[in-house]
């Protein structure tokens, strides 16, 4: 009974969630996730950041750019992001997760486990992520050396009702980094 009584008082006292960036390549995703999770760290908030290309590289890096292995990999963050938000830590994932079937499904099993999750949409044009071509991917794509680039020759569906929308374009990162703690804020989740 001692060891139970332990393990109460040191479970974490603050509420976890979920943060899920997504939009298409050179969004701007990771750049407002890190600077997000600079801030809240220096507020005290217990973060980790789950970068999709750490991701695909150290827990996905069997998996190509399937309809089926992108879902496959979505999965696997979601899995990863509710463990880790469901022990109070906020988690922040900038990942394309270009289809909205893999999305709900991992809302879903937020939902289940009752641990808060919000979908946050990157909405930055097409035109815009082409100009700033952090990875050289679009390119990589008109010169003929890379195929399956989201929003390009491959699908992207937008979320329809994101918890939060952001133009990057039109923002500043930290202003939008402010708008996502804003809502983590309204929604109980600092």
């Amino acid at each position: 009974m001692a060891v139970d009584q332990e393990y109460e008082m040191s479970a974490p006292t603050t509420t976890g969630a979920t943060v899920w960036l997504t939009g298409l390549p050179s969004a701007g995703k990771t750049t407002i996730a890190y600077a997000l999770a600079e801030r809240l760290r220096s507020e005290g908030r217990r973060v980790e950041v789950l970068d999709g290309d750490e991701i695909r590289e150290f827990l996905s890096s069997g998996l190509g750019f399937s309809r089926e292995d992108r879902h496959t990999n979505v999965q696997r963050i979601g899995f990863v992001a509710e463990l880790l938000a469901s022990h109070g830590v906020t988690v922040l994932v900038p990942v394309i997760a270009p289809y909205g079937d893999s999305r709900e499904a991992v809302r879903k099993r937020h939902q289940r486990e009752g641990t808060p999750y919000l979908e946050v949409h990157v909405a930055t044009p097409v035109e815009v992520c082409s100009e700033r071509d952090v990875k050289g991917l679009y390119a990589k794509q008109a010169a003929g050396e890379l195929t399956g680039l989201t929003g390009v020759d491959d699908p992207y569906e937008a979320p329809a009702d994101p918890d939060l929308r952001i133009e990057t374009h039109r923002n500043s990162v930290q202003e939008s980094a402010a708008e996502v703690r804003l809502l983590l804020s309204e929604r109980g989740l600092l």
